[in-house]
């Protein structure tokens, strides 16, 4: 099922002055930088894959971060760790909230400056730090890694997409120096089942999209998930945490009876109440991606 043909009329495009702005200046950075901390959201990581990061990175080394763990199964976690070792890449997951994860990654982007300064000697130069950036989507957990990986905060981290909105060098160590970048977005949205699972995951600004809309289209992914991967979901998500169960409805007739049902009618509510609940993780452990072909 396209969940997009029930919202084709409802585009969501979001892509503000700020990272359009970023984007340029990443571009620059990205000359002097030595390793690309490429994080994503586990719960969606095709959707926050962004189209260009292949070209901006070119031949530097690129660790990839799948953050937010916990809000996975670690059967989940399994099929996409082999599925992207068949696409030849090799994924670190993380929790970046709670530091798991964390220090795999740390040792990944050292192991990347032992080899650069093993090159740089080679050539009568003097070793100095790798220099990693930090680069995805907007709230997908970038400056939650940064003040995990240092062990203090020294950058905003908030659950919304647009905290941090200017590039900034940080120093983790004297192996290695981390740039926390803004989030990236493509300056439009192709792909609108992804965009709706952008929203979904709050992984975009909210001024983009309508939140009965999405709310609706949360309903009809996970009906399609309970229908083609029922063992990878919790029993009945929606009637354990509501008492009533989706899966005899679309996602806009749930959310009316949802609405009826808990919230004397009032649909916005209902919308903005099972967003949180999600983004929360209050319906469980609930990918809305699952590996290609499985």
């Amino acid at each position: 099922m396209a969940i997009t043909n029930n919202y084709k009329l409802n585009l969501i495009q979001w892509y503000p002055g700020h990272i359009a702005k970023a984007e340029k200046n990443l571009k620059e950075q990205l000359k002097v930088v030595d390793v690309v901390l490429e994080v994503r959201d586990a719960r969606i990581p095709l959707a926050t894959n962004h189209p260009q990061i292949g070209e901006w990175v070119g031949s530097k080394t690129r660790i990839l971060v799948l953050n937010r763990l916990d809000m996975i199964t670690p059967q989940l976690q399994s099929l996409w760790t082999n599925w992207f070792r068949s696409q030849g890449e090799a994924p670190y997951f993380t929790n970046a909230q709670h530091g798991q994860g964390v220090i795999a990654i740390s040792k990944a982007a050292q192991a990347a400056g032992v080899e650069l300064n093993k090159k740089r000697c080679d050539r009568g130069m003097l070793p100095r730090p790798v220099r990693a950036v930090v680069i995805g989507f907007p709230n997908v957990g970038k400056s939650a890694l940064i003040n995990r990986l240092l062990g203090r905060r020294v950058v905003e981290s908030a659950a919304r997409p647009g905290v941090t909105r200017s590039l900034r060098w940080v120093r983790i160590s004297d192996q290695l120096e981390l740039l926390d970048a803004p989030g990236v977005i493509p300056s439009r949205l192709e792909n609108q089942d992804a965009a709706l699972k952008l929203a979904i995951c709050d992984d975009i600004g909210q001024a983009s999209y309508d939140n009965q809309l999405v709310a609706s289209a949360l309903v009809d992914f996970l009906n399609e998930i309970h229908i083609t991967a029922n063992h990878l979901l919790p029993d009945s998500p929606l009637q354990l945490r509501y008492a009533l169960d989706s899966t005899p409805y679309t996602g806009e007739s749930y959310l009316e009876l949802l609405a009826e049902h808990r919230y004397k009618g009032d649909i916005e509510r209902a919308a903005r109440q099972l967003l949180t609940d999600y983004r929360k993780g209050l319906l469980g452990t609930i990918p809305l991606e699952l590996p290609p072909n499985l």
